[in-house]
């Protein structure tokens, strides 16, 4: 709420909200915005109550009708239900909106990559090959400075370039800063990108998971495994926990020298001994007798390790320490490799990448592997996994295990979207407690790092399912897990169960237990502390207000102008040029994900407009003015306002554009 002095100032009506924005900020009588003239007295006055009224009837006037004053009655068509229902859940139709306007004048990659001599398409090329021709179509640049080429010396999109001006010579030539190409020379920005040879052999369904098939076939043994290509419903009996050690995995791909899988003799030994059951007897001795050929050579490219002879033990692994330690939600949609650059700045301790399908991998997606993208700022990095069968998701965390930098692999089980839910995937798994441990035990036996879950309180509202599984994965091996205190079913309509979470915390013991929901200010990541909780998850109020982050370490309220905010739209949007390209296509895509966030900035009230601190998470304002036009401009929940915040920043969007945010209840035209 806000304070009653700025209530008499900044509280207005809907109309009023956008007539000002209309006239940029300026009062009737061309007074700068912000200042507590007689017009914004009068505006405030209309629709703010006497400050001893509830919060509940000062919540009310949302639509700007004064206490007291009736509305007219609405005129109903016959048929048509009298009251309409609050905009909830996804817009799963949206437009398409991706720009197709300029596709059928698009260069050539070979002249872009200034290898004209050679087209990767040869006379089947559908580009065009003549410069001239295209930049007679190129839409016009959108400014004289280039992100790529003031940050590292040369834009590798050449003409293409929406900022090509910055670096172009005049025969069209791309310019090159020497000095600044030599300093970043040899540096790697991002790894866990696809390479094409990886892909053709997904593809073509080449890649070997020797270790995935000895795990499976370990399970076929006591009945027979519900697989992803299978999805009929088979019981399938409970496997036991293995007493030996994991299967080491192995997998051949161009770039990467096969290892064998036939040497864990030391381990072996060490099992048999503390088990007292003899070597041959083991379950990874009867395996090996089963599939390892008498006679091995083991392989090996790069630095000579043992680790091909040796696996590690479950103890032996890289330790997950992130006590205490603030981490950033897998976002889906807005949690992009230039979001979480701009959280790490803010303070952000852990990030994780969007949720990735683990059958979108192993077919070899570049979409899918894209999120999976690690930037060198992410110290403390983890991939997020979904999947609803055990081979499927075995195989994918093998195939990670070889081929990407992370610190931790988590699994989610926590997705509430019903095309994930419906395939057995996300919440349903915490009602399949087979298939979930048939996944764990398997991912843990072939990854390296550390395995960890992402669950909710439960499935139904009012059934909580959390403290019953959390002691099952401590078993199963899992290092740490994340309780959003929200079933499925509840979705985000009330508020986090910090007392269930707390409950659980004890039931989880020694396992760390990180808590997850409604944290928008430090005050709330105190209290949630205080639950005994190993460490906080942030996730919406990431979104609402990126330098919570900074806020929760300084423990202070920052009462951020509209200019820094600004700012951080700015940075963003050279993130994303970095990312996605400087070229029509990065610039759009950039645009797209700038407006998948603006749905949740909006939601940000100023600190100093609030009548009580801190805002919750749940509360939506009513229509109020800002202190300034920019601020009152971001505060806008309209769609337009949005597009024209991101022509500040990214020029004018493209011939009839469209935009529709993945929640209904973000906006509206």
């Amino acid at each position: 709420m806000m304070r009653e002095r700025s209530q008499r100032w900044y509280l207005t009506t809907k109309e009023q909200f956008h007539t000002f924005l209309g006239t940029k900020g300026k009062s009737p009588g061309d007074r700068a915005v912000g200042e507590p003239d007689s017009d914004r007295a009068e505006i405030g006055s209309s629709v703010c109550c006497n400050s001893s009224d509830p919060d509940t009837k000062r919540l009310k006037l949302e639509d700007g009708e004064a206490e007291g004053v009736e509305r007219p009655p609405l005129e109903v068509e016959e048929g048509e239900p009298q009251q309409k229902k609050r905009a909830r859940g996804q817009n799963k139709r949206r437009p398409h909106m991706k720009p197709t306007c300029y596709d059928d004048n698009r260069l050539c990659p070979s002249l872009v990559q200034e290898s004209a001599e050679k087209c990767f398409f040869g006379e089947r090329c559908r580009f065009l090959h003549d410069v001239d021709i295209y930049l007679a179509s190129k839409p016009p640049d959108l400014g004289d400075k280039c992100v790529l080429f003031e940050t590292f010396g040369k834009c590798i999109y050449g003409v293409t370039c929406r900022f090509a001006r910055a670096h172009m010579g005049p025969q069209h030539q791309n310019l090159v800063k020497e000095e600044l190409v030599k300093q970043w020379e040899g540096q790697k920005l991002t790894s866990n990108g696809l390479s094409k040879d990886l892909q053709h052999q997904l593809r073509k369904k080449k890649v070997r998971f020797d270790h995935s098939e000895k795990y499976l076939k370990q399970l076929s043994k006591s009945g027979r495994v519900e697989t992803g290509e299978d999805q009929t419903p088979i019981p399938a009996a409970e496997p036991e926990a293995p007493k030996g050690e994991p299967f080491e995995a192995s997998i051949d791909f161009p770039g990467h020298m096969a290892q064998n899988s036939a040497s864990a003799d030391a381990h072996e030994s060490l099992a048999s001994l503390e088990s007292g059951v003899p070597l041959s007897e083991t379950v990874s001795g009867i395996l090996e007798r089963e599939t390892t050929p008498q006679t091995d050579v083991v392989c090996s490219s790069g630095h000579l390790t043992d680790e091909d002879l040796i696996k590690l033990r479950p103890r032996e692994k890289k330790r997950l320490n992130i006590q205490n330690k603030l981490y950033l939600a897998p976002l889906t949609t807005c949690g992009n490799l230039p979001f979480r650059r701009i959280c790490k700045r803010f303070g952000a301790d852990v990030t994780c990448g969007e949720m990735a399908v683990c059958t979108n991998l192993l077919q070899g997606q570049s979409s899918e592997w894209a999120l999976l993208k690690r930037h060198h700022t992410e110290d403390l990095f983890g991939v997020q996994l979904e999947g609803a069968f055990p081979d499927t998701m075995t195989k994918c965390a093998e195939l990670l295990n070889r081929t990407v930098e992370v610190d931790f692999v988590d699994i989610n089980v926590g997705c509430p979207i019903d095309l994930v839910y419906k395939k057995g995937g996300g919440c349903a798994l915490m009602n399949r407690s087979s298939k979930f441990e048939q996944i764990v035990r398997g991912m843990n036996q072939v990854l390296d790092v550390p395995l960890t879950v992402k669950i909710r309180t439960g499935v139904q509202e009012k059934v909580n399912l959390a403290h019953r599984l959390l002691p099952e994965l401590r078993e199963w091996g899992v290092a740490l897990a994340t309780l959003h205190g929200r079933s499925r079913e509840q979705r985000y309509t009330k508020g986090a169960d910090w007392q269930y979470i707390q409950h659980c915390v004890a039931v989880a013991s020694p396992m760390p237990l990180f808590g997850n929901g409604d944290i928008l200010s430090y005050e709330d990541a105190n209290r949630a502390l205080q639950t005994g909780v190993s460490g906080i998850m942030i996730a919406r109020g990431a979104l609402i207000k990126p330098w919570l982050f900074t806020e929760i370490k300084e423990q202070r309220h920052w009462d951020i102008s509209s200019g820094e905010r600004l700012d951080i739209l700015r940075d963003f949007t050279s993130y994303g040029l970095e990312h996605w390209g400087s070229d029509t296509q990065g610039v759009e895509k950039t645009r797209k994900f700038l407006l998948e966030w603006l749905s949740f900035l909006c939601r940000y009230i100023p600190v100093g407009l609030l009548e009580h601190l801190p805002q919750k998470i749940n509360e939506r304002p009513p229509y109020y003015l800002g202190r300034d036009h920019l601020e009152t401009l971001m505060a806008s929940q309209n769609v337009d306002d949005w597009i024209s915040i991101s022509e500040m920043l990214l020029g004018p969007v493209p011939p009839a554009f469209t935009f529709l945010p993945k929640h209904k209840a973000n906006s509206y035209r």
